[in-house]
């Protein structure tokens, strides 16, 4: 049966279970007293439960004959190679899909592995679950992914230290009349009960030299006795030289005679072996080698170059039990005794050269391009054998190359904390190794400030950005490749640090060099053009926004294979560049085929789709649909938090637009506490004299003057309106938006007066810096009205209310919310929106 099918009675999830080994006898106690530890339950939650002894002696054949013999007691059945714990939050990740979450590919992977537990945990889908994590040596490493719930979890570990973390059953080599009929079912009438004893006693009832004697035996109809002479003399000589001195006398001897016989018949295929050891214990992909023959070095050329020659090379290492093939997802794997024991005996400079040659074969069959999706299941073949083969300390540039791209798969996926870990080591050695000016050195730098982005640490990314930029420059020139991307970066740093007008200075000489080196239709002067498109729209030029982005929109949705995603990306900026313009109607429609377009491309939960609901909502809002845009609304802020948490830059941007939905539709109380809750996480993610911080009290301000308390809301406009424009400037969006709501405060609290003269120089700013039909001027120019009455100017009033009320009906229509308040007699408020930075 093949490795993820599913068996006959089984569960409804049975993932990544290796085969079941036919030959596996025995072992009912072992067996009988795990099922019964396992099935000791405290309360609701079950205790995992560590199988540990000896390498060798059968722990992961004996979790896989559990997985198999008890699999009609689970829903669930779930396979983690555990050796590598950076590698365990995918393969966890890895389960959302079954449990009905959204795939790790649209969350992340951090997020998705946390879902997954949580789920786990609470029993739904499914309260009969099994997570079997293999070869688990430190329990710190992995304590934090052990689902604690109503299911079952079985840890296999050489590692004694898990008795003092969990229930224990020891495992043993095999007993005697076990051992016997093992080798008995294997070779059948070729081995008689006496040779099978003293096979047995050799080899010290060892499971897993048991299985190589018989796989030789089997193929080389060598018999006992024979095998049995060369057994003492392999012992003895390795006695002799001390060899691998962790590892069982017994192993060595069986391991080391099934080389040797080999190496005397096929050399390539020990060849082979040897490279394999220096590979991680994981499966290792069968294309590494057919991939990888035109980069490998001297000592694999003519095997890999011949693939007749592989192919015989691997049939004998499967038969001798020294390699084990899976044809149905074309891996080969080591054990990883056998990879410590090919290690030991291998001299220090042939050890070098077969770890290189494992280098260039990771480095040769890896995709190019980390941000294509469809490369991802590659990536992560690959990534297991990262760490375990030394990749970081290779100073090859293709393989430093493959290195980083290993990062960036990992950043794509949404697993910062993994590529921060391996950023540090990077860092560090390559520093060590070839200096802290060495372009690797520099570019590993950039990446660590893209992750420093990703979980929100702007200073920290603006500091490491800084200095890459400035080095590269100096080192590699203003227009090399790996400037300008550091440049690119640079300024989103500099954006999340509320420095917009410096980061559109930077974007807009990208944009033109980009344009002049490749052409303004490659796809690195669009993403250029988009990047500066969000300035504009941060430093509150829509106009300019809008023209570029539907330049590049026009470009994506006409060109075949542009990339759904960035096309998606590009049509939700160009709705909100036009809804942010004062088009509410236009970007209603905009952004409602924007998202549909999302849902049926990408999926509910991918996260541009969420982006897009979120904009639709707004966009809903404006136009005058409360109902559907605060629907809306909390569906989206609902999936962000389960994405991101509370303290995510969009979710926090979510909540205040779920706030505002609330008040526009009446509900005080709640909209304050969303607020509220949104705005405690801002100081810690953008700092205090943040633009979005500042822009963010207004929302507060405006719920503070409607619950009552207009002094409060005076003095929080008042502050946020000196921080903005210090900030962005008095002209800006932001600022004046809060001067409009600092107008109504003032005038809630009667002072007329200075209500009047804001409201009037706020107007003369906005005519200037928009347009006099821009909505921000219809709001100002509607309270300016009533200011205007309050201090005796009642003809001058008339005058403009007669002006404005032409004005919103030909913008708004006379059914929109904001016009029947200017009819009502009634102030108009404004809020803010957090775009995306």
């Amino acid at each position: 049966m093949a490795e993820n099918s599913v068996p006959a009675q089984g569960p409804k999830v049975w993932e990544r279970v290796p085969k079941r080994n036919p030959n596996f006898t025995g072992r009912k106690d072992l067996l009988t007293a795990l099922r019964k530890s396992i099935n000791t339950v405290t309360a609701v939650v079950a205790q995992p439960q560590a199988l540990q002894g000896l390498g060798g002696v059968g722990k992961t054949q004996l979790a896989i004959e559990y997985a198999w013999q008890y699999r009609a007691h689970y829903d669930l059945v779930w396979w983690i190679s555990a050796d590598q714990p950076m590698l365990v939050p995918s393969v966890l990740a890895g389960m959302a899909s079954a449990l009905g979450l959204p795939p790790a590919t649209s969350t992340g992977v951090e997020q998705a592995t946390q879902a997954v537990l949580r789920t786990l945990e609470s029993g739904s889908p499914y309260r009969s679950w099994l997570v079997i994590f293999d070869n688990a040596e430190e329990p710190e490493y992995i304590k934090d992914f052990i689902p604690r719930g109503p299911g079952h979890v079985l840890i296999t570990s050489r590692n004694s230290h898990w008795s003092d973390h969990e229930p224990t059953i020891q495992v043993d080599v095999f007993r005697r009349e076990e051992s016997t009929a093992f080798l008995r079912r294997r070779l059948k009438d070729a081995i008689s009960e006496v040779e099978a004893d003293r096979l047995a006693d050799k080899l010290g009832d060892l499971p897993l030299a048991l299985e190589q004697a018989a796989a030789l035996l089997a193929r080389t109809l060598m018999s006992v006795e024979e095998y049995l002479g060369l057994l003492e003399e392999q012992t003895s000589r390795l006695l002799s030289l001390e060899k691998a001195p962790t590892y069982p006398q017994s192993m060595t001897a069986a391991w080391q005679l099934s080389v040797s016989q080999l190496q005397d018949r096929i050399p390539e295929a020990v060849e082979v072996l040897r490279c394999c050891a220096f590979f991680g214990p994981e499966p290792i992909p069968r294309d590494v080698f057919r991939r990888g023959n035109r980069v490998v070095g001297p000592r694999l050329a003519s095997i890999l170059s011949d693939p007749i020659v592989l192919t015989n090379a691997l049939s004998h290492l499967e038969r001798l039990a020294l390699v084990k093939v899976e044809p149905s997802t074309r891996t080969l794997q080591v054990h990883r005794l056998n990879q410590a024991l090919l290690r030991n005996e291998t001299p220090d400079k042939d050890r070098a050269e077969f770890r290189h040659e494992v280098h260039l074969l990771l480095s040769g069959t890896a995709p190019s391009d980390p941000d294509d999706t469809s490369t991802w299941a590659r990536f992560e073949e690959l990534a297991a054998h990262l760490e375990p083969s030394e990749v970081m300390d290779c100073g090859e540039p293709s393989v430093r190359k493959f290195a980083l791209d290993l990062v960036r798969y990992l950043y794509v996926r949404g697993s910062y904390q993994q590529a921060q870990v391996l950023l540090t080591e990077y860092i560090t050695k390559w520093t060590q190794t070839s200096g802290a000016g060495h372009k690797d050195v520099l570019v590993a730098r950039v990446h660590q400030g893209l992750v420093n982005l990703a979980l929100t640490q702007y200073a920290k990314a603006d500091e490491l950005m800084s200095e890459a930029v400035d080095a590269m420059i100096e080192s590699l020139g203003p227009e090399h490749s790996e400037t300008l991307w550091a440049r690119n970066g640079y300024a989103g740093a500099l954006r999340g640090r509320g420095e917009f007008a410096r980061a559109q200075e930077i974007d807009a000489d990208l944009a033109e060099i980009y344009a002049r080196l490749h052409g303004e239709n490659d796809n690195l002067a669009l993403q250029a053009r988009n990047n500066l498109a969000t300035d504009f729209t941060l430093t509150s030029k829509y106009d300019q926004a809008q023209k570029l982005l539907q330049q590049i929109y026009l470009y994506r949705s006409g060109v075949e294979g542009a990339g759904r995603r960035l096309l998606l990306s590009t049509w939700t900026n160009l709705s909100r560049a036009v809804r942010l313009s004062g088009q509410f109607e236009v970007a209603t429609d905009m952004s409602e085929e924007a998202y549909t377009y999302g849902v049926a491309q990408l999926g509910d939960d991918h996260p541009n789709t969420i982006l897009a609901a979120k904009d639709y909502a707004i966009s809903l809002r404006r136009s005058g649909r409360l109902a559907e845009a605060l629907e809306l609304m909390r569906d989206t802020h609902t999936r962000l938090n389960r994405l991101f948490g509370d303290g995510h830059a969009e979710t926090m941007a979510a909540a205040l637009g779920l706030s505002n939905a609330l008040r526009a539709s009446g509900d005080y109380e709640e909209a304050l506490e969303m607020a509220q809750r949104a705005f405690q996480h801002y100081p810690d993610v953008f700092g205090t004299e943040h633009p979005f911080t500042h822009a963010a009290t207004i929302n507060l301000a405006l719920l503070k003057r409607l619950s009552g308390d207009p002094a409060t809301a005076a003095e929080m406009d008042e502050a946020a309106l000196a921080g903005l424009s210090e900030r962005v400037g008095r002209d800006h969006d932001y600022a004046v938006s809060c001067a409009i709501n600092l107008q109504n405060d003032l005038a809630a609290l009667g002072r007329h007066d200075e209500a009047r003269a804001l409201g009037e120089d706020n107007y003369r700013r906005i005519q200037t810096f928009f347009t006099p039909d821009h909505y921000l001027s219809l709001l100002c120019a509607a309270n300016l009205c009533l200011d205007l009455e309050a201090t005796g100017a009642e003809e001058e009033a008339r005058e403009l209310r007669a002006v404005t009320t032409q004005r919103f009906e030909q913008v708004m229509g006379r059914e929109h919310p904001d016009a029947l308040a200017l009819l009502a007699g009634q102030r108009l408020n404004c809020d803010f929106d957090p775009p995306p930075i």
